[in-house]
């Protein structure tokens, strides 16, 4: 399973749902820098030093992120969504997919249309 990384606005209950699928998810939160107004950049900063693929709902900044540089530990971006099970397992099979290390990838979950 993936070392997973979410920063403060990716939603706790789908962090959990993560950590029941087996994947290892650490947040901002548990190491003390929620609520700090860390710039996006070294959140991602932060990730790639703890060498876990960020999770996060803000597409807009980490996909300019991910186009500046795609030295980082892998970025995943999902659409916010208030079913947060579904949240997780989406994410979940989209790890699944990757035959490749997440290193450098910029992947996308969608939210479900159903």
């Amino acid at each position: 399973m993936a070392l997973l990384f979410a920063d403060e606005n990716f939603l706790m209950p789908a962090v959990v749902v993560l950590r029941e699928l087996g994947h290892d998810v650490q947040t901002l939160l548990e190491i003390g820098q929620a609520g700090l107004a860390v710039p996006d950049d070294e959140v991602l900063q932060l990730s790639t030093s703890l060498n876990r693929c960020l999770l996060t709902l803000n597409r807009k900044d980490f996909i300019k992120l991910h186009r500046q540089s795609s030295n980082h530990a892998g970025i995943i971006i999902c659409k916010a969504d208030a079913a947060f099970a579904a949240l997780a397992h989406r994410t979940h099979v989209c790890i699944q997919q990757q035959t490749n290390s997440l290193t450098g990838q910029l992947l996308r979950v969608q939210r479900s249309t159903l």
